[in-house]
């Protein structure tokens, strides 16, 4: 990997897209500093400071994907989190609504409308998810516990309220446009990569907190076990990560005019993790919803105990059997609302492709799905496993928390951007330094 980015560093175009990402990138974290107006930056610092002792992991997953921002209640808060809803949401109804079925059977232009719409869907999710954390913070629910919750707005008036909104709704939109130009004039999926820089940059002080934390010569055990666990799971995952099925396909020899096509063989690659990190993240947003609607209740209630206890702490057995149970369902739900079998085997009838073995028609999507329910049971336990094994190997240590820098989520985003990102420079590599036949 770093002698690609050192060959890349030397080739004068593919330097120009790498600077100008880094320039985006830096354009981003800053604006990850930038605190809102109406907000009083020392109450933040404290109750910020406050809820890092006392572990609050409630927002931790959308404060992990706005790299900290959100808890800081900045320009860039919401990050990147409201593009990923809107467009697993598009993902989805696509599935159920005809009209964007037939938008992507189209191709370029109707991907360009189904874009269109995922931004409109963004900004709406922005304005939303901002006036729910401008009242958050306005109530002093944001930071539970903390003495100067309630002084962290302390003008509330409407004005003052409108204008919080809006200007992390314009930070949402600025988020996606930065996205869009690293796609465009880049490296990578921009997106991808601003989801990366985000998760990478809680690394340092989570895994500081961690040995300070620490109780065992002076948390440096603990610190060492936690970078230990990172290298193996960074393994685990870059190995399934890779590994595919791949289902030969035949094609039969066609004669149109004087020219013969066809006749070549191929393959599905079907890989073992279908589903990639979308189970992580609808079991986590699942699981804060419940702990969600007891922060803000006043019920004293014993229901609102019992999920307190239960469902707030991410090493409770009961959190644990049932975030690990939503990631095989999630899984196996996913997979099968975005690979259709039936639509993949009459395109291969369509063009003359077969299974060696099996008919063309309905027994290949049958094979499709039995093959594919087989190798979806491994992919959907080890997402359980990657998400739960960090948090149950730190419990020991008494420091397992839904924060922990090596959770399941950011290890699957940042492996697989990481990976991605590579092989797209190795290609373009690839494609300025080939040596064809003739010289």
């Amino acid at each position: 990997m770093l002698t690609a980015f050192a060959r890349a560093f030397k080739t004068p175009d593919l330097r120009k897209k790498l600077l100008f990402t880094l320039a985006i990138i830096v354009l981003y974290r800053l604006g990850a500093h930038i605190p809102v107006p109406g907000v009083s930056y020392e109450a933040v610092q404290q109750c910020v400071d406050q809820a890092k002792q006392g572990n609050n992991s409630l927002f931790g997953l959308v404060n992990m994907f706005s790299g900290g921002a959100l808890l800081q209640i900045t320009i860039f808060a919401l990050g990147i989190m409201p593009y990923i809803t809107a467009s697993i949401i598009l993902q989805l109804l696509t599935v159920v609504i005809p009209r964007l079925e037939a938008l992507k059977k189209e191709g370029q232009s109707g991907t360009a409308k189904i874009t269109q719409y995922t931004r409109y869907l963004t900004i709406a999710l922005a304005i939303l998810q901002g006036t729910g954390l401008v009242a958050t913070a306005k109530s002093g629910a944001l930071f539970s516990g903390c003495v100067v919750a309630d002084q962290v707005v302390p003008d509330p008036s409407i004005f003052t309220i409108t204008t919080m909104v809006i200007t992390m709704t314009a930070g949402t939109a600025v988020v996606m446009w930065l996205g869009e130009l690293i796609t465009d004039r880049g490296v990578g999926n921009g997106m991808s990569i601003l989801m990366f820089i985000s998760i990478a940059a809680g690394f340092p002080g989570a895994l500081w907190a961690i040995k300070e934390s620490g109780k065992l010569a002076q948390g440096w055990i603990e610190f060492g076990t936690v970078i230990l666990i990172g290298f193996v799971m960074v393994a685990l995952v870059v190995f399934v990560e890779q590994a595919q099925r791949r289902i030969p396909v035949q094609y039969a020899k066609r004669m149109i005019g004087r020219r013969s096509y066809g006749g070549t063989s191929t393959y599905i690659p079907l890989k073992v993790n279908q589903a990639g990190v979308i189970p992580v993240i609808f079991a986590s947003s699942l699981l804060y919803i419940p702990a969600l609607i007891a922060q803000f209740s006043n019920s004293t209630a014993g229901w609102k105990t019992w999920i307190e206890a239960h469902f707030v702490k991410g090493d409770h057995p009961y959190y644990i059997a049932t975030y690990f149970l939503l990631i095989v369902f999630f899984a196996f739900f996913y997979v099968a609302i975005s690979f259709n079998p039936e639509e993949v085997a009459d395109n291969m009838k369509k063009y003359g492709g077969f299974i060696p073995g099996i008919r063309a028609g309905r027994p290949t999507a049958e094979y499709l799905s039995y093959v594919l329910n087989r190798i979806t049971w491994p992919g959907s336990l080890y997402l359980g496993l990657i998400a739960l094994v960090p948090t149950m190997a730190l419990a020991g240590f008494g420091g397992a928390n839904a924060n922990f820098p090596f959770g399941g989520t950011s290890i699957l985003i940042i492996v697989g951007v990481g990976l991605e990102t590579v092989k797209q420079i190795e290609s373009q590599l690839q494609q300025r330094n080939y040596e064809g036949f003739l010289r």
